[in-house]
């Protein structure tokens, strides 16, 4: 396939993204900066794994670039290709594999670090998320149910949390909602900055405690 036929078919606007407001509600969240004393001490821990995440996961997608893997243009094309027969929708790019190679490594080493998080994972400015954790990239099915559990790997995850994440300009948000699969989380993020520009975020979902 050409680049021209693939840059035809692949999906390269979100238009409906750009309505959903950059925070949720006032009570659901918190954004920095604010003073240490404002965090509860797991949303401290979490913040100090998260922007070493981040530091991490901008090294490899740089060296990506640096080594001829992936072009700049392509990095930050933003460019998705359809999977056939997925539901929700998957998708691929021109450069998922690298972060199936390289991020999910860093994602399992955060993820191994507490019991309490349940996710550790990196999007991209629209909330596509190219590589999720083991646990959640098992082997199609073809049961729903089953796959909106075990495989959401290669989603866009454009919900209003989802982009609030992606697309938050102050050094972390922290968000409380109800996941897709009906578990209340917490969910901490880190703006991801790739060769100076923003690129996206990276994720931590966890298990809120009450340690005040």
């Amino acid at each position: 396939m050409t680049p021209t036929l693939r840059r035809t078919l692949a999906i390269v606007s979100l238009t409906c993204a750009s309505l959903v407001p950059a925070r949720t509600l006032a009570q659901q969240t918190k954004a920095g900066p604010l003073p240490a004393e404002a965090l509860t001490t797991q949303e401290r821990e979490m913040l100090a794994l998260a922007s070493d995440f981040s530091r991490r996961c901008a090294a490899a997608l740089e060296k990506w670039v640096a080594s001829g893997e992936v072009t700049r243009e392509k990095l930050f094309s933003f460019l998705y290709y359809p999977m056939p027969k997925t539901d929700p929708p998957k998708f691929s790019t021109d450069w998922d594999r690298l972060a199936d190679r390289d991020v999910l490594p860093i994602q399992e080493g955060v993820l191994a670090r507490s019991a309490a998080i349940v996710y550790a994972v990196t999007v991209d400015r629209h909330g596509y998320l190219p590589t999720h954790n083991q646990r959640y990239s098992q082997p199609l099915t073809g049961n729903l149910a089953s796959d909106l559990v075990n495989n959401r790997t290669k989603r866009i995850f454009d919900d209003r949390t989802g982009l609030a994440a992606a697309r938050n300009e102050t050094p972390f948000l922290v968000q409380r909602y109800l996941r897709d699969t009906g578990e209340a989380m917490a969910d901490l993020s880190v703006p991801l900055v790739v060769l100076g520009e923003r690129w996206g975020a990276v994720r931590i979902g966890y298990r809120a405690v009450d340690d005040r």
